[in-house]
């Protein structure tokens, strides 16, 4: 992406270890946004486990959604190099000279084409619907993020994702082989996850001209809403599975109700450092149902 005419792109300090190759090769790693990429995989191989897989397909998912999920990280440095130099982000290892974007370009290209290669091992309906996913965030980063429908892509992509590792189990190689309730869970996920994800950046991303659903709504709606996702997937997991909830699952329901109340407040610089673990404990929460509704289609 160019940056905006005008814009002053200021350069940080590079470390002096950038140009050795342990500092490279922790500059890759930290390129790939390392947080969300080890726990999507890990979501993604955990899910794969207690939806019964057996254990070289379970594998196989968490090394095409790693691929996946590695080729979005560096898609994203790559793609924003020019705008995270125009408002110097020291977080991000091309700012600070430790990895060149053209080095991130073929990474993210060749990992694209492994998780293609690895998805399809799978078989042809689980491998399309784990490609969705890295299509998302491909979306996401050549474009969709400076639009109103930045959320697309999250909620596609992570409503797509629980139903590819259900189709890749024994038995399961269909569409519709996930639940409804598991796959809504999944996007209602992927929503919240794009409004907090935005969160820290809203004035660097409104400096360089992105203009995302976030953005838009404005810091407290959109930590309402977010909130409210991660309430609705609460309820759903719960509800959603046939049978009466278990008294674990109605207990998980009863800690969500206050944690979504405090959760709301992340948006107000009052309330902020009270909600964000309340945040964390609705994610947590939240993927323990997802995990365990993987277990109740086996």
């Amino acid at each position: 992406m160019k940056c905006p005419g005008g814009v002053d792109r200021t350069v940080v300090d590079v470390p002096a270890d950038s140009a050795r190759p342990a500092g490279t090769l922790r500059a890759l790693a930290l390129a790939t946004h390392l947080g969300p990429t080890v726990a999507v995989t890990a979501v993604a191989t955990l899910l794969a486990l207690v939806a019964g897989l057996p254990a070289g397909r379970m594998l196989l998912v968490g090394v095409a959604v790693l691929a996946g999920q590695t080729s979005i990280g560096w898609s994203n440095d790559w793609l924003d190099a020019d705008r995270d130099r125009a408002v110097a982000r020291a977080d991000k290892p091309v700012v600070r000279g430790a990895v060149d974007p053209s080095l991130l370009r073929t990474l993210a290209l060749g990992s694209a084409a492994a998780s293609v290669v690895l998805s399809l091992l799978l078989g042809v309906v689980p491998g399309l619907l784990l490609l969705v996913l890295v299509a998302s965030g491909w979306a996401y980063n050549a474009g969709l993020k400076r639009t109103v429908v930045s959320v697309l892509p999250y909620v596609t992509g992570f409503g797509a994702l629980p139903a590819g590792v259900v189709a890749a189990a024994p038995g399961g190689a269909s569409w519709l082989a996930a639940p409804w309730w598991l796959v809504a869970a999944g996007a209602a996920l992927g929503a919240a996850a794009h409004l907090a994800n935005a969160a820290p950046d809203l004035e660097d991303d409104l400096a360089t001209g992105v203009r995302g659903l976030p953005h838009r709504l404005g810091p407290r709606a959109a930590a309402v809403i977010g909130a409210a996702l991660l309430g609705a997937a609460s309820l759903v997991l719960v509800l959603g599975p046939d049978g009466p909830p278990t008294v674990a699952r109605w207990a998980g329901l009863a800690l969500a109700v206050p944690a979504v109340a405090v959760a709301a407040l992340a948006g107000t610089a009052r309330f902020r450092r009270l909600a964000f673990p309340a945040i964390m404990l609705l994610t947590v929460l939240d993927v323990v149902l997802l995990l365990a509704g993987g277990a109740a289609v086996t």
